[in-house]
């Protein structure tokens, strides 16, 4: 079991040119508890390797790799759907960065800037990167959406087609012109 305070590293430690490697590499028993957390079937392999390093005179980078092996239930059968992932994650933590409040902000063009933490916490980067990178809408092969039409007997059964709003104008035209 990953002593998780341990993978919390202090910014104020990186001065200089000191760098910070690290490697998490969750065991058995808490994968089963990020899959059960993300939503997954199975996460059978998941190793988050990098550094933190300063960068400039206060602020704070890290780059690393994400590397995950599980299942995903597809979204149309719920059959498990197999995914592997080998993704870098960067994050760029600013000294006097604040984050922006109000009830609608922009979202800025370079989303890997975050204000500086008194600690990074390894784990929550890990886990947050892993959810950003899964495959949104797995689809186990051949598996399709298909559609239903429910109406009751006699009347005409209200399609996807149908509730275009064009639909109606194109079957006038059509029958204006034969």
């Amino acid at each position: 079991m990953t002593d998780r305070s341990a993978i919390r590293i202090r910014t104020a430690e990186l001065t200089g040119n000191r760098r910070r490697p690290f490697e998490l590499e969750p065991d058995a028993e808490e994968r089963a508890e990020l899959a059960a957390e993300l939503g997954l079937l199975a996460l059978t392999a998941l190793r988050f390797q990098g550094e933190l390093r300063p960068r400039g005179r206060a602020d704070v980078a890290l780059e690393a790799r994400l590397e995950a092996q599980g299942d995903q239930a597809c979204v149309v059968t719920l059959a498990p759907v197999p995914f592997a992932l080998d993704v870098p994650v960067a994050r760029v933590y600013v000294a006097g960065m604040t984050d922006p409040e109000g009830d609608e902000v922009e979202m800025p063009e370079d989303d890997t800037r975050e204000p500086l933490p008194e600690s990074v916490d390894l784990w929550a980067v890990m886990v947050e990167s892993l959810a950003l990178a899964l495959p949104d809408y797995p689809r186990a092969p051949g598996a399709e959406l298909r559609q239903a039409v429910f109406t009751e007997k006699g009347a005409e059964p209200l399609t996807d087609e149908a509730m275009r709003p064009f639909a109606g104008l194109a079957a006038l035209k059509g029958k204006l012109e034969g």
